[in-house]
């Protein structure tokens, strides 16, 4: 079993930037793969980033590729999301998730964060 908690979200005007975290309980924190995701009202969640076991692997939706960065600190059961030049259709709920691999799809993703809230402003 795997609970993690998201933090960082905030209002920020467009061309800011945000760092979101994602920690994790659970000794075997390591063992997963973590996604980002994120949902707009009125729209479908939909992948952000994801970052593998070893941090080897991060794939990154086209949309946020050279803006956005993934990363991970086992040793603090912690993922993170440095998000830099943020436009306003990046706002959303952002939601971390946990898998025994690398995914791109919410599919897969057996367990879930509460999600944080990110508003650029225009």
């Amino acid at each position: 079993q795997v609970q993690l908690v998201e933090s960082g979200g905030g209002l920020v005007q467009a061309g800011g930037s945000l760092r979101l975290s994602c920690v994790a309980s659970g000794r075997t924190f390591s063992s997963y793969a973590v996604g980002w995701f994120r949902q707009a009202p009125g729209k479908e969640r939909e992948f952000v980033a994801a970052i593998s076991r070893s941090g080897g692997s991060t794939p990154y939706a086209t949309s946020v590729k050279g803006r956005f960065t993934i990363s991970r600190d086992n040793a603090k059961n912690t993922v993170y999301l440095q998000m830099n030049s943020l436009k306003p259709e990046d706002t959303g709920i952002y939601y971390c998730a946990a898998s025994t691999v690398v995914l791109t799809t919410h599919v897969g993703y057996y367990y879930w964060g509460q999600g944080t809230q990110v508003t650029v402003s225009s």
